[in-house]
């Protein structure tokens, strides 16, 4: 019952931010499209049926019913079909009637405010306004990582010991366990035990395990005083590291890693061996850290979405087969909040529960920040190439003396916009269901 009610916390933890994350894209939208003087009518958090909303001046504010996104409406956001001209009905075929229907809406929302309509805007002052929303995704992902980062830490060796093995096996064995016969490892021998803290090893003072790990290398068939604490109290134990073969090893941002040859082979070297591997701990980061951390993200989010049809095949595969999930793939909004109420439940320190809760919410920020920058509409990524291809397409005709082309008519690209909705929600539709039946297994 217990882990019920921490997982419902997660997920609820995870919703809220998440519903933030959103009101908080759309005030990037919203500031900027009032400080230059575009009528917005509405802003809404949700789709479907209005649950709250209050007026206030001519804006108005409210809540949907289904709470999977939002937006603000903003007057005039397509122009007519020629400068000062009306709208016209003149086919019944399906596109064209979007198309016609795009304008009337946006002609319709105007009315005798047509100084203040979207469309009007400088290209710049319009890009800006776009560029608002999934700015403001990015800078939270910054603080959000940032807080991971500098607030918390990443997790890396501490200098107190995780655990002990009790014999020693070699290098190239694939054996997990001891057998009779098996050399009892040094470390056992000399009663060292995990939670044992290292203090100084052979009258050096140890400052970090990459530190230990040096001294024990370099020290085998050497016996070597090791001064641990214990119970809140010093202790001196004896220890004769052995020469074995071992795997070489580096440290790489905070991280112990296998050094590997051109084929991918564990690379060995004889080494004094004693059996003692690290207890992990969060260790903060400056914050120079941030922004490539953020960087890194940005480009793993980019490269799922560049190689997208692959990996929802994939989803598929696992979806309706026998396959696995990719703990690198995409994931709808029912897995992140699953994911969630996992870390909320799993047996580690609060610390690094609220740690990974608000790095989960620092990529999804992330996640939101690419996805609206793709160059398609509906989403803001279309709007912005519009109005550059607009900037680009009068700044030609001015350096030809060329007559000004006028607004480029975005209205035409509704049948493709109708296309790439029908896209995402087909999307959200197999990744959720996706997420029920064979979620992403984040924790093994």
């Amino acid at each position: 019952m217990e882990n019920v009610l921490l997982f419902i916390v997660g997920v609820v933890i995870i919703a809220l931010g998440l519903a933030v994350s959103i009101a908080l894209h759309e005030v990037g939208h919203l500031v900027p499209a009032k400080l230059f003087g575009v009528k917005v009518t509405q802003y809404m958090i949700g789709f479907g049926p209005t649950v709250f909303s209050r007026r206030r001046g001519e804006t108005e504010y409210g809540l949907k019913a289904i709470p999977l996104g939002g937006y603000i409406s903003m007057i005039g956001m397509f122009p007519p079909q020629k400068e000062g001209g009306k709208v016209r009905r003149t086919s019944t075929g399906f596109f064209r009637t979007l198309v016609q229907d795009a304008r009337k809406a946006s002609a319709d929302s105007i009315g005798d405010d047509d100084v203040r309509s979207f469309y009007r805007l400088p290209v710049y002052k319009r890009v800006i306004i776009m560029l608002g929303g999934p700015t403001m995704n990015l800078l939270l992902g910054i603080v959000f990582f940032a807080i991971v980062l500098c607030g918390f830490g990443i997790a890396g060796p501490s200098t107190t010991v995780g655990s002990v093995s009790s014999c020693v096996l070699p290098a190239s064995s694939t054996r997990q366990t001891c057998e009779a016969g098996d050399p009892v490892s040094p470390g056992a021998a000399a009663g060292i035990l995990p939670g044992d803290t290292l203090v100084s090893i052979d009258g050096t003072a140890v400052s970090s395990w990459d530190q230990s790990t040096a001294i024990i290398r370099a020290s085998s068939g050497k016996t070597l005083a090791v001064v641990v604490t214990r119970d809140g109290a010093q202790k001196t134990l004896s220890v004769t590291p052995l020469l074995t073969e071992r795997d070489t090893t580096q440290v790489v941002n905070g991280q112990v890693q296998t050094v590997t040859d051109a084929s991918g082979k564990a690379v060995t070297e004889q080494v004094g061996f004693v059996g003692i591997g690290y207890a992990s701990q969060l260790v903060p980061q400056p914050i120079t850290s941030v922004l490539p951390f953020v960087g890194q993200n940005v480009a793993g989010v980019a490269n799922t979405i560049v190689n997208l049809p692959q990996r929802l095949v994939g989803v598929a595969n696992a979806a309706f087969g026998n396959g696995t999930r990719d703990i690198n793939g995409p994931i709808s909004v029912v897995g992140v909040g699953r994911v969630a109420g996992e870390i909320a439940t799993i047996d580690i320190p609060l610390a690094s529960k609220v740690a990974t809760l608000i790095g989960l919410l620092g990529s999804v920020n992330i996640g939101l920040f690419v996805i609206n920058l793709v160059p398609l509409m509906p989403l803001d990524g279309g709007h912005i190439a519009g109005a550059l291809w607009e900037g680009l397409r009068r700044r030609l005709a001015k350096l030809f003396k060329r007559p000004d082309p006028g607004p480029v008519d975005t209205a035409k690209l509704m049948p493709l916009t109708f296309v790439v909705v029908i896209f995402l929600g087909g999307v959200s539709a197999l990744l959720m269901y996706a997420d029920i039946v064979n979620p992403v297994n984040i924790f093994g």
